[in-house]
C-alpha cells in the first residue's frame, strides 16, 4: 500500500447495483491506522458521491490496489463507514487541504492477486499505450453528448479543472 497511487474502490448500493471508482494520489494515500483498518481520504473528483450512498446502503467494500511497473496487485476486502473526524483526516491534508471526509475501512480479508491480467493487458508497457490524440478528450465527449455547452468552452473547463482543483 506504501508504493500505491492508485487504486480501485468497488461498492454496491441496497439493490446490489455494484459501482466501480479510481482514487489516486501520491504512493501511500492511504494511511494504515492499524493492523485491520484504512482510512482512505476523499479528494475533489466528479462529484457524483455514488461511494458514499453505497456504502450507507451496504457498507461492504473491496479494494484494488496497483503499483506502477508491477504485475501482482494487493486486494482487500471489509466494511466501511464515513468518517468526518479531524483527528484523523487532517494528517492526510496535501497543499494544505485536508479532506473533511474519507472512507474508514474495517479489513476483513487481504490477499494478493496474481499478474497474469496486467501482463496480458501489457498494462505498463510505454509501446502499448494508447497515443491522447487518438480518442477525444472527457470536455469533447460532454460537449457532444449534452449540446449543453460548445467543444472549446467544455475542453478549457476540463483543463482548469484539472489544472487547478485536484485539491
Amino acid at each position: 500500500m506504501a508504493l500505491s497511487p492508485f487504486l480501485v474502490l468497488a461498492t454496491s448500493d441496497g439493490n446490489g447495483h455494484a459501482d466501480a471508482s479510481p482514487r489516486g494520489d501520491a504512493p501511500g494515500f492511504v494511511a494504515v491506522l492499524d493492523d485491520k483498518t484504512l482510512l482512505i481520504p476523499d479528494r475533489r473528483g466528479n462529484n457524483r458521491v455514488d461511494t458514499f450512498g453505497n456504502i450507507i446502503a451496504s457498507p461492504g467494500i473491496g479494494l484494488i490496489f496497483l503499483v506502477p511497473g508491477i504485475n501482482e496487485t494487493l486486494r482487500v476486502n471489509g466494511r466501511a463507514e464515513i468518517s468526518q473526524d479531524a483527528e484523523l483526516l487532517t494528517p492526510l491534508a496535501v497543499q494544505n487541504v485536508a479532506p473533511i471526509i474519507g472512507l474508514k475501512i474495517h479489513v476483513e480479508e487481504t490477499y494478493f492477486h496474481c499478474g497474469k491480467a496486467l501482463m496480458r493487458s501489457k498494462l505498463w508497457n510505454p509501446a502499448a499505450q494508447v497515443e491522447r490524440n487518438s480518442f477525444p478528450t472527457l470536455g469533447r465527449i460532454i460537449a457532444e453528448q449534452t449540446v449543453a455547452i460548445a467543444v472549446e468552452e467544455a475542453e478549457k473547463t476540463m483543463e482548469e479543472g484539472y489544472r487547478t482543483r485536484l485539491y
